[in-house]
């Protein structure tokens, strides 16, 4: 006879996809009623902490590697390509851009040196520490990147989460001081282009999960042509320089990329590479996208928005293209 404490550790197992329960919900069962007095079954229920482990259980076998169904694999294995990418993506960016403002700064004479410290200093102790806060952590999205690369991760997992936190201030500001929120869409869409592939790492990056791997080259040489790049677009085009041109503009050319060197050879797992450069495609047009809700109505040189606008395309077209690679490719065989 199934008793109420069986019957609830068998609902909360459903939070496990079939596949699994199929193989281990029985011998879970057994365990977890081991040592539970028949006659006190009826008055219980699974702890909160059985629960906290069933769901990152959960978790764990939908972002499936080797061994499990084929749509698990292939899932787990996107999530894990779509965190590596947009990290790397990430931690470019953050260089090149810091590397850019100290070299303007500390070129442009004496005046322009101290309106960079003023950013710092000059506006009371909580802007202070949100200033150093937003300028050091999120350089800690290139320790996550070398630490993912390495299989460190749980520094890859801590070096994230720090690094997304910059992102959460605009939403918090407004609790803590005077200031209303600006942009709500832009901040937003910053926010999910931070905080998704950080909990990407997390969720993904499971125990049981394979290394990190770049589909071509090697860490360093990646990181490097990724901060060429993004720091390259806005050194050539400063005018062009918002927050989403340089990521966007690295994305295009590496996706471009990545399409040129699928036709080369048959990789493995190429489909869900396609899906997490997608995903990460749809996140930076959603960037792209907000911004230029910024300047509606501005009146901004006719060259600007001839830019935005031609890399809001282009990236439109390259998620288009890479949704259906990667719904050719993950198709049932």
């Amino acid at each position: 006879m199934t008793t109420l404490l069986e019957a609830r550790y068998r609902t909360v197992l459903r939070l496990l996809p079939a596949y699994y329960r199929e193989a281990r919900e029985e011998e879970m069962v057994e365990v977890y009623l081991w040592d539970v007095d028949q006659e006190t079954q009826d008055q219980s229920r699974p702890t909160l902490g059985e629960v906290a482990s069933i769901a990152a259980l959960a978790v764990r076998s939908r972002l499936a590697a080797a061994g499990a169904p084929r749509r698990y694999a292939l899932f787990g294995s996107a999530v894990r390509n779509f965190a590596l990418y947009a990290v790397l993506l990430q931690a470019a960016a953050v260089v090149s851009d810091e590397v850019l403002r100290v070299t303007w700064s500390a070129t442009r004479g004496p005046r322009e040196w101290d309106l960079f410290l003023t950013g710092f200093t000059g506006s009371g102790p909580l802007p202070t520490v949100v200033a150093v806060a937003g300028w050091v952590l999120p350089l800690l999205w290139t320790v996550g990147f070398f630490a993912l690369v390495h299989d460190r991760r749980r520094l890859a997992r801590a070096a994230v989460l720090l690094a997304a936190l910059p992102s959460l201030w605009p939403v918090i500001e407004p609790l803590v001081t005077e200031w209303p929120m600006s942009a709500p869409y832009f901040v937003t869409a910053n926010a999910l282009f931070a905080w998704l592939p950080a909990l990407a790492v997390c969720a993904a990056y499971h125990r049981d999960a394979p290394p990190a791997v770049l589909p071509v080259g090697t860490p360093g040489l990646a990181f490097l042509a990724c901060c060429v790049v993004t720091g390259g677009s806005v050194a050539l085009l400063p005018t062009m320089a918002d927050l989403a041109w340089a990521p966007a503009t690295c994305f295009v050319l590496a996706a471009l990329g990545w399409l040129l060197l699928r036709t080369r050879r048959a990789e493995s797992g190429v489909g869900s590479g396609a899906l997490a450069l997608a995903v990460l495609g749809l996140l930076i047009l959603a960037v792209r996208t907000a911004s230029l809700i910024l300047w509606i109505g501005l009146p901004l040189p006719a060259v600007y928005l001839a830019g935005a606008y031609a890399q809001a395309t282009a990236l439109t077209l390259l998620v288009l293209v890479l949704a259906v690679v990667a719904r050719r490719d993950l198709a049932p065989r």
